[in-house]
């Protein structure tokens, strides 16, 4: 796989990360939804591209606050589609513009939440090859799945990537609170997660969860603190991004998995990110020094996103079952 490299015109991780996201085109694909039912009744939606009978299917799982319209999504499901395979992303609880049922939402270490729509899909498409993409949120709960259930995953993945995961929450938490990324990427996360948490509220009224100190949360560790630990059974922030990273299963992973991380991700310290001595033999590491938070944006202005879809589809190739 060919190595990145960011584009002269594009310098430093906080451009590497904004352009992609503001500036480029949301990618009009012919998404197919289906509604489905959780198994403790709730309810969540799933855009399909759907490909040529008997191809392999690529799920993907996206990012805090993402799903099937973020850039990412659409560069990488729109290549898959290039080669006839079918394409979906399931969105977490919230996600989707569709809203909760029950008093919960989704959270980056829901393992469970990764185990029951992979064996759905797996259900709809039996001997079919299935590969899963997990990107930021949605790839650390991706790999402490992989790491969760070891050889076990292998019955249903034939491979994994994981973009831009924040492998430890702790490190990502105290990063998006600081300076820059507090005013810019911690304030547009917050300006959502504080709307839908207050929509919920009058819907499911929880004693535990105050209004008032939600709408005042400036900090994710505020907020998590607040609404995403109690709503989840931890009994804190701290437990929570402790007990939701990814960081410790990574040695535990039995499916060959690519791990992708820029060096310059302003969201992800780089001194929080794995090293060889960290991971299972099956797992490939990839940190260019550059590239942003999901961006790795590639070619002349106004730029392209195809660095990151190609080594998506040249991993999945060559895992292909023989």
């Amino acid at each position: 796989m060919p190595p990145y490299r960011a584009p002269h015109w594009l310098p430093g991780g906080h451009a590497q990360t904004l352009y992609p996201a503001l500036m480029f085109w949301r990618r009009h694909l012919p998404w197919r939804r289906e509604g489905w039912i959780t198994p403790d009744m709730d309810a969540v939606v799933a855009d399909w591209v759907d490909g040529r009978v008997g191809k392999p299917v690529v799920v993907l799982f996206h990012g805090l606050e993402g799903g099937s319209r973020s850039h990412y999504a659409g560069s990488i499901i729109g290549r898959v589609r290039q080669q006839g395979w079918f394409g979906v992303v399931p969105h977490f609880r919230t996600c989707g513009n569709v809203p909760n049922r029950l008093p919960r939402a989704y959270h980056a270490g829901d393992s469970a939440e990764i185990d029951w729509m992979l064996r759905r899909i797996q259900a709809q498409f039996p001997g079919s090859a299935i590969f899963a993409v997990g990107v930021s949120l949605g790839g650390n709960a991706l790999l402490k799945w992989l790491g969760e259930e070891g050889g076990r995953a292998r019955d249903i993945l034939s491979g994994a990537i994981a973009v831009s995961a924040p492998i430890d929450l702790a490190a990502a938490g105290i990063a998006l609170d600081r300076g820059f990324n507090r005013h810019i990427y911690t304030r547009e996360f917050l300006r959502t997660l504080r709307g839908k948490t207050l929509a919920a509220l009058k819907l499911n009224n929880n004693p535990f969860i105050d209004a008032d100190r939600v709408r005042r949360t400036r900090t994710l560790r505020e907020f998590d603190d607040l609404v995403t630990a109690p709503l989840h059974g931890f009994h804190g922030v701290d437990h929570y991004w402790r007990d939701a990273s990814c960081k410790s299963w990574l040695p535990g992973i039995q499916v060959p998995t690519l791990l992708i991380n820029a060096r310059n991700d302003p969201f992800i310290p780089a001194a929080s990110l794995p090293g060889v001595e960290d991971v299972s033999e099956h797992v490939v590491l990839m940190q260019p020094d550059e590239g942003g938070h999901v961006g790795f944006v590639s070619g002349h202005p106004p730029g392209k996103q195809i660095w990151l879809p190609e080594t998506v589809m040249r991993f999945f190739n060559y895992h292909l079952p023989r």
